[in-house]
């Protein structure tokens, strides 16, 4: 089923636990060289999916190809091609930066040099601290080191900047371009639709088990989608809305026609995080109830 052009390739994947359906007949690639994001609220079946493609979890049906191979039958020489980067990790405390990287490059038949992956993750200057006295941001950059010193064809990142602050996230983001640039194919998984759109080529949106929606980041949700809104409030203080392919326009008619200045005129052009909102609202999907 794999191609050349395809790093990952799903086809109608369903996981069912007894009479529940996790995922419902899931069809998505990823193509070599990309940063794909897998966006959807909690419990929409993103974690199953990922680890059905880590070959953590089985299927009940359906066809996966991960670097060419079936991950159920993935042995330790397709294993070590995957990069994981976990929300949380089990890294030791009590060893330097480097020694970790040395022992974590050790499992691996073909792996990076430490002293490039320091330079790639901006740990050269702290590769002789010990992992318990970084910053969280620090650390989060250890996790990825830990996750590309294998030299993947294919990195999981699940989640890879909660609890940082703006300024961390900006720089993390950085690190994840320049993994991109150097040829890595990037899974990305995350709440942060600023981050998804920053940082993907392309996203798909699950939910409910379903795919909803999938597609270039500025193309996902369709053209009507990304129609402008313009929001006002009228003489009378009604606040009023009204989506239109020409909003200058629109808003020049409206100081034609007001008996007095119309009040906080807003142009908004929808964000994805605006048009997954939608795609989710239309699926029926309650974000902040979903388990």
């Amino acid at each position: 089923m794999a191609t050349t052009d395809n790093i990952v390739e799903v086809r109608n994947l369903r996981k069912t636990y007894g009479s529940f359906t996790a995922l419902d007949g899931v069809n998505f690639d990823i193509h070599r060289g990309e940063t794909f994001a897998l966006l959807g609220p909690n419990g929409a079946g993103k974690s199953t999916t990922i680890e059905i493609l880590e070959g953590y979890r089985r299927r009940t049906s359906g066809e996966v190809a991960v670097l060419g191979s079936d991950p159920e039958r993935g042995g330790l020489p397709w294993k070590s091609q995957l990069g994981i980067v976990l929300q949380s990790t089990g890294e030791s405390g009590n060893v330097t930066v480097r020694e970790q990287l040395i022992e974590f490059a050790g499992y691996y038949p073909s792996p990076r040099d430490v002293d490039e992956v320091l330079a790639a993750v901006g740990l050269v200057d702290k590769q002789k601290t010990r992992i318990g006295k970084l910053s969280g941001g620090q650390r989060r950059r250890v996790d990825v080191a830990l996750g590309i010193i294998g030299n993947p064809q294919l990195l999981f990142l699940d989640e890879p900047t909660t609890g940082f602050d703006p300024e961390a996230r900006r720089q993390f983001w950085g690190l994840i371009r320049s993994l991109k640039a150097a040829g890595t194919s990037i899974l990305l998984t995350t709440h942060y639709l600023d981050e998804a759109a920053q940082l993907g080529d392309r996203a798909a949106v699950i939910a409910g088990g379903r795919l909803v929606d999938i597609g270039e980041i500025d193309e996902i949700g369709g053209s009507e989608a990304r129609v402008p809104l313009v929001r006002w409030t009228d003489a009378a203080g009604q606040r009023h809305e009204e989506r239109t392919h020409e909003p200058a326009r629109a808003v020049a008619a409206l100081v034609d026609a007001a008996s007095g200045e119309p009040r906080d005129v807003e142009i908004v052009r929808p964000t994805l995080e605006d048009v997954y909102l939608e795609l989710i609202r239309e699926d029926g999907i309650d974000q902040e109830n979903a388990a």
